[in-house]
């Protein structure tokens, strides 16, 4: 099969590069043929203004896609993200020659100005199922009334004309709890199916997880990541010998430097690669996340390391971790919640068992073998579909 990979990748790659990538190793691992289409969002403050003024419609970016939709005649696109430098101008211009459209729901972003479904430092679904411009009222994405009426703006507009539901075949949540919210906000349940993100395996972990000190947070250092709760919960009693390494980096880093004490550490933002060795040689993974997360990569990447996982109770990472696998926190915002679990990874025991049967969960849900049937399976049902509604 020919598929072509279409994606605006962010300034700073995050989770989707990542996923992107994986699924294309995945294909042609499989015997299908990929070409990717990935364009880079602008780095400069003007050229970003300029491409975020056309975020609801770009009309070069439409034409650019069906330019190389036309001249490699896939049999199916799958498209990661558009905003903001293609904008879902795209869709119909792959629907107009006739290419099947399946597109992953990576975020909220179809219903949500800042594609978290997260405000003031809580869950928020005030736009979902009503309209997007209480995104304007508070400013939802940068903090920024004009960022905040494009934002809204690609949602509205494209609402309007049918977009989602007119030239998409196909779309992918990564969870039943996105889904549902994609549903309740508007898109027909039959068009989505979901389909877990996938990693790559790097093998069994050399040793028991419980021979390690080593406790891992990793990802961005973010309000809506949880960290600031992490760290408290961390220094309210003493863990030793337990240490914890904050991997990544954001906007809170400084403050979150200041506000650690005792055996706590900051990698700052390394290689993805290194990442992957750090979990096999470490005890556990937290991960504290405050908002609907759609996925969790980096937590299906720590079970594939063997690592018992703590998640808070929220959005769809009780779907990910079972209480067998790890430690789920509830309520997810309690930094008293938070110390009763971090007092669990004391147990070696326990830590090895978890770890032990979310490696056994990664296997038969989310490693390669299972991510690739599952494409094929969504690329055929989009091209049944394709052909069912443009006769």
């Amino acid at each position: 099969m020919r598929v072509l990979q279409i994606h605006s990748a962010y300034r700073e790659p995050g989770g989707e590069e990542a996923v992107a990538r994986v699924e294309a190793a995945l294909l042609r691992r499989g015997g299908h043929e990929v070409v990717e289409y990935h364009v880079q969002n602008p780095r400069s403050a003007g050229a970003a203004t300029a491409a975020l003024a056309v975020s609801s419609w770009n009309v070069r970016a439409a034409r650019r896609v069906a330019e190389v939709a036309a001249r490699v005649r896939p049999e199916v696109a799958h498209v990661h993200n558009t905003w903001f430098s293609l904008s879902p101008s795209i869709f119909p211009a792959l629907r107009k020659l006739g290419v099947p459209v399946v597109a992953t729901l990576h975020n909220y972003r179809l219903m949500c100005s800042n594609g978290l479904l997260f405000r003031d430092g809580r869950p928020c679904e005030l736009c979902v199922g009503s309209h997007p411009w209480h995104g304007v009222r508070y400013r939802c994405f940068r903090n920024s009334t004009v960022a905040s009426v494009a934002a809204a703006g690609v949602i509205a507009i494209n609402d309007a004309r049918h977009t989602w539901t007119r030239d998409v075949d196909l779309f992918l949540a990564l969870t039943e709890f996105a889904r549902a919210r994609y549903i309740k906000g508007g898109l027909p349940a039959g068009k989505i199916v979901v389909k877990p993100n996938v990693v790559l395996d790097l093998g069994p972990r050399p040793d028991r997880a419980s021979r390690s000190n080593r406790v891992l947070y990793v990802g961005r250092l973010s309000l809506e990541k949880g960290v600031r709760e992490l760290i408290d919960a961390w220094t309210a009693a003493d863990r030793s010998p337990l240490e914890l390494m904050v991997v990544g980096d954001g906007p809170l880093r400084a403050e979150l430097e200041q506000q650690a004490a005792g055996r706590v550490s900051f990698a700052g933002r390394i290689h993805h690669d290194d990442v992957r060795h750090l979990m096999a040689q470490a005890r556990a993974l937290v991960f504290p996340s405050r908002w609907y997360e759609t996925f969790g990569l980096v937590v299906v990447e720590a079970m594939a390391a063997g690592l018992p996982v703590i998640v808070g109770d929220l959005g769809g990472m009780p779907e990910l971790v079972s209480p067998q696998a790890g430690w789920r926190v509830s309520p997810p915002e309690s930094p008293g919640a938070w110390s009763t679990a971090l007092d669990g990874l004391r147990d070696d025991a326990a830590v090895d068992r978890r770890g032990r049967l979310g490696r056994v969960a990664y296997e038969q849900r989310f490693s390669g073998d299972v991510g690739l049937r599952a494409l094929e399976d969504a690329y055929d049902r989009a091209r049944r579909r394709a052909r069912e509604t443009r006769r």
